[in-house]
């Protein structure tokens, strides 16, 4: 028995041809989802910025939904699938670092929600580079 294979039904799931795209929609939905919510209600977004002192607060908020947006959908088009990881993965780690700075808190609950929401930020990145390798070795076998 060849111990180094997958088990049948994981070759059948990452065989299927929807995987890919269901994978790439699990990675990018907070960002979708964040993006048109933004959209929807532009003065939040506006609000939200100015709390986290980003300056002028309509242009950050702006140019997060067209990341937001933007990024996503090159992820899920499976096109220039580097190009919306990069801009996702940049947004992640700037966003980590304004939103999570768990360093500068002193102990307690906060820090450490901060400290949890700031590595599974990292986590995300580490997604996004996983798509584009996945994305670019597709492309080269093609």
């Amino acid at each position: 028995m060849d111990t180094t294979r997958d088990p049948r039904f994981v070759d059948a799931i990452l065989n299927w041809r929807p995987t890919w795209f269901l994978a790439r929609l699990a990675l990018v939905c907070a960002y979708l989802v964040g993006g048109l919510v933004k959209l929807a209600d532009f003065s939040s977004a506006v609000a939200e910025q100015a709390h986290f002192g980003m300056s002028p607060p309509a242009l950050w908020a702006a140019l997060t939904i067209a990341v937001e947006l933007v990024g996503s959908l090159l992820i899920l088009s499976g096109r220039l699938v580097w190009l919306g990881a990069g801009m996702l993965g940049v947004f992640t780690i700037l966003a980590a670092i304004t939103a999570n700075a768990f360093w500068s808190m002193p102990a307690g609950p906060e820090r450490f929600a901060a400290t949890n929401a700031f590595f599974e930020h990292l986590g995300l990145i580490g997604g996004f580079v996983m798509a584009a390798l996945v994305a670019e070795l597709e492309h080269r076998r093609v």
